[in-house]
């Protein structure tokens, strides 16, 4: 068995050495714009798109054109697994292309792994949509199962509406925090200490967080009920 990951940032890597920790017997290779091949991990964006399993890890900005670009190289085997942070479009780019696929969302990290200790445990990942035999989807979720991870089953509109409610307002928080320059301090609450581990977790995280803002429609109105929440909130310190 083969595993492709197109992308090799912090999340591709991160991907990379999963694969590499709980497939063992898998040959994982990485197509990357930052290191040429090497013979052994990173190969030819070609020859990674025939990969039995098919991961890209771009910016959801560039998902579409990623898979425009491997659909001539992909085996008619091939499952493409998308895991992106929003699942209408990957879905809708996935299913115009014609190929294989499994949708998911790893709802975790390298940093969330981190916190855990190395450990998948707990973690969660959805899965909202595919288009590969009964009996393929089964095993596939047995393995995530097998893992540890619980495994949610959720339509690809419903995740995105949840998702504007939770790691949308996360990152909103997340960088409003950081952008007051709040810090942590010697005598911390445990529930500030909570918030400081909720902000830092995702507050590098610039450029996801636009680009969740940008694809996912369900974020605006949260970020306007945000803003009049805030509002609200002010106003009642005075009464």
């Amino acid at each position: 068995m083969t595993i492709g990951i197109i992308g090799y940032g912090d999340f591709g890597e991160f991907l990379c050495r999963m694969a590499k920790r709980y497939v063992p017997d898998a040959r994982v290779v990485v197509s990357s714009s930052r290191f040429a091949p090497d013979g052994a991990t990173f190969a030819p964006f070609e020859d990674v798109c025939k990969a039995d399993v098919l991961i890209p890890c771009v910016p959801i900005s560039k998902f579409e054109e990623t898979i425009t670009r491997a659909k001539p190289h992909v085996a008619a085997a091939t499952v493409i697994v998308d895991v992106c942070s929003v699942k209408m479009l990957p879905v809708a780019v996935l299913r115009r292309a014609g190929v294989r696929f499994v949708a998911t969302h790893p709802m975790f990290g390298p940093y969330s792994f981190e916190k855990t200790r190395g450990k998948t445990g707990g973690l969660r990942v959805v899965v909202s949509d595919s288009n590969v035999s009964p009996g393929e989807y089964a095993q596939a979720l047995e393995f995530l199962r097998s893992l540890g991870l619980d495994v949610v089953e959720m339509g690809a509109e419903q995740h995105d509406k949840h998702l504007a409610e939770t790691l949308f307002l996360t990152h909103l928080i997340a960088q409003t925090v950081t952008k007051g320059n709040f810090v942590r301090t010697d005598i911390d609450t445990v529930s500030f200490g909570l918030l400081m581990d909720a902000a830092e977790s995702v507050r590098e995280d610039t450029e996801l967080f636009k680009e969740v803002y940008r694809y996912n429609p369900y974020c605006k109105p949260v970020l306007e009920r945000f803003k009049n929440a805030m509002k609200d909130v002010e106003e009642s310190l005075t009464e």
